[in-house]
Order: C-alpha cells, then structure tokens, then sequence
C-alpha cells in the first residue's frame, strides 16, 4: 500500500507553479495543444511533478490528436486511482495519482489496443524523467 502524501493548500502553492496548483490542486485543464508534454518523443518514465510517483512510461503515449498526452496504459493499476466525475454536465473517469491524490486528467474507453484505454493526460501535472 502506497503511503499518502498529504498537505495544505499552502503548502502545495509553495512548491508548486500557479498553473500546476490550479490543474493538479484544483482538477483544472490546461488548453489544448499547449503543454510541455503533448507532443514529444522523448524515452523515459513520467512522474507526478507533486510526489515524484511513477505513473507512466513513454513506451504506452500514443498520438490520440486531443492536443495532451495520452497514454494507453499507467505503469501499473496501484500509481493511479480513478473516481468518477460528473463535472461539466457529463460522466466522465477522474484520473488521480494514487500517493497524493493530484488531478492528472481522465481516461476514456476509446484508447489503442492493448488496453483500449486513453489516459488524456494534463502536461503540468507530469514531470518527464528522461532515459
């Protein structure tokens, strides 16, 4: 069992830029097409930029032409949790990092095989360790 990281608002908006605190703290979106992370082809294990957990590996990002990174897959099902969300006047699969609940995105069933999964990904709630 992964052991909680947990602290204040305070406490996060000191180690975090406006912009992750607002999408990791608050379950903001970052616009399309805008992130650091949407489109690059860099090798290497993607973190979350709060807790440094290890949700995913770029061998599962794929091309999914929404404008963030997307994955097919998490590094394994006990790095993130999801919950549901019925935000926005829709059902959709919260995405969360499962050692400091930080909002990553969502998934959708709409992803490639193997899994058919689509982790759609906010760029500022990751940080790229690169191989």
């Amino acid at each position: 069992m992964t052991e909680k990281i947990l602290k204040n608002d305070d406490e996060w908006r000191q180690q975090l830029s406006p912009d992750q605190f607002r999408i990791c703290r608050k379950k903001g979106t970052e616009p399309a097409f805008s992130g650091n992370y949407w489109n690059t082809k860099e090798t290497g294990t993607y973190q979350c930029v709060c807790c440094g957990n290890e949700l995913f590996d770029s061998s599962s990002k794929f091309d999914s032409g929404t404008g963030w990174p997307s994955f097919y897959q998490a590094i394994n099902s006990e790095q993130v949790a999801t919950k549901e969300d019925s935000s926005l006047f829709m059902k959709r699969t919260e995405v969360l990092c499962n050692k400091c609940d930080s909002h990553l995105g969502h998934v959708f069933p709409d992803g490639p095989q193997p899994t058919g999964l689509r982790f759609c990904i906010n760029s500022a709630s990751l940080e790229l360790k690169k191989k």
